[in-house]
């Protein structure tokens, strides 16, 4: 069995570099794709445009969600997702450098499956990955998502 596809959403470059590092280093098995904006999270889960081919551009089995991106924020999103059927069950874990406890509050509100403060550090975010890997590839067992062409979604 393939394993599920991992889509980061971050619009930081510095911190893409860092967490892909981080998960190369966990020996993490999992295809990454990363979008950069909210709007791109949004047009690749709904397999819109560029991401219409779900063979080239799967759904993900785990989302990694910024809070802080551009064009749509991270609990923008997170609010989109869980107001479509077909992607209700879409694990979502949010990583962002926020640790304001009213943004921790709001992203469990709109349906967050968990919520890590993003570290900066090369060897900070190898533990990270390890306990992401860990818990949300290895241990937890991951839900069906259905296709989204059966299932339109609408912003």
């Amino acid at each position: 069995m393939k394993p599920d596809l991992i889509l980061i959403a971050e619009d930081n470059d510095d911190h893409v570099v860092l967490l892909r590092r981080a998960l190369k280093k966990g020996a993490i098995l999992n295809p990454i794709f990363v979008v950069n904006d909210g709007e791109e999270v949004v047009a690749y889960l709904k397999g819109e445009g560029k991401f219409a081919d779900r063979y080239e551009y799967p759904l993900p089995g785990l989302l990694l969600l910024d809070l802080k991106m551009p064009k749509k924020n991270g609990f923008e999103v997170l609010q989109w997702i869980r107001q479509q059927p077909f992607l209700k069950r879409l694990r979502v874990v949010v990583l962002t450098t926020s640790d304001n406890p009213q943004d921790i509050d709001r992203a469990y509100e709109l349906g967050a499956n968990s919520f890590i403060v993003k570290p900066l550090e090369q060897q900070q975010f190898l533990e990270v990955t390890e306990a992401i890997k860990g818990y949300w590839l290895w241990m937890s067992a991951a839900p069906q998502l259905q296709d989204s062409c059966a299932h339109p979604a609408s912003v």
